[in-house]
């Protein structure tokens, strides 16, 4: 079985076509935000921020270290993790972009609220693991490959391929019966 999701993920643009880009990750992040945050003023902000590093840094990508929406997301996690560590949310890279500040009214707040209610929970939760287990997911229990390729692809032994794998989808399962 191949990758459910590569017909919907859009090749990471050079800047002129970062639009599409935004427009296709716009409500996955902004619901990864939602889940973490739950106050879309700050959902809001911090997705801006993520847009406005991955602009930035469009260049860097690397479709050999995964895909696009991967590396969002890899983005993602770590504004949040700066926002918690500052307890705010950094905006330098919005800024130097020239990006207005996000203002949303009560309606916007509301529909924000609404995306995450709708967001699958374990897209969210495969988002927020780390880099190695979130692989080792993708790899055998996405795109269905056997843990000797994976191996092989990752330069790892196959039981490190299997202990990723195993360690992931147990923080996979706390995480979304945590949330029941």
């Amino acid at each position: 079985m191949g990758d459910p999701t590569a017909d919907r993920v859009v090749p990471l643009p050079d800047g002129v076509g970062f639009g599409a880009f935004y427009e296709e990750f716009e409500r996955p992040v902004l619901g990864f935000f939602m889940r973490a945050t739950a106050r879309p003023e700050l959902a809001a902000d911090l997705t801006a921020e993520t847009f406005a590093r991955a602009l930035e840094s469009v260049e860097a990508y690397d479709p050999a270290r995964g895909r696009p929406d991967q590396w969002l997301f890899g983005i993602a996690r770590n504004v949040l993790g700066a926002s918690y560590r500052r307890g705010r949310v950094e905006d330098a890279a919005r800024r130097r972009l020239g990006m207005p500040r996000l203002l949303i009214d009560d309606h916007t707040a509301e529909a924000i609220a609404r995306l995450a209610a709708g967001e699958e929970p374990a897209t969210v939760a495969l988002a927020g693991l780390p880099e190695p287990q979130r692989r080792a997911i993708d790899a055998h229990v996405v795109q269905d490959r056997d843990y000797a390729e994976i191996a092989a692809e990752l330069d790892c032994s196959e039981a490190v391929v299997r202990q990723r794998v195993s360690r992931g989808l147990r923080t996979l399962r706390a995480r979304l019966v945590g949330e029941r």
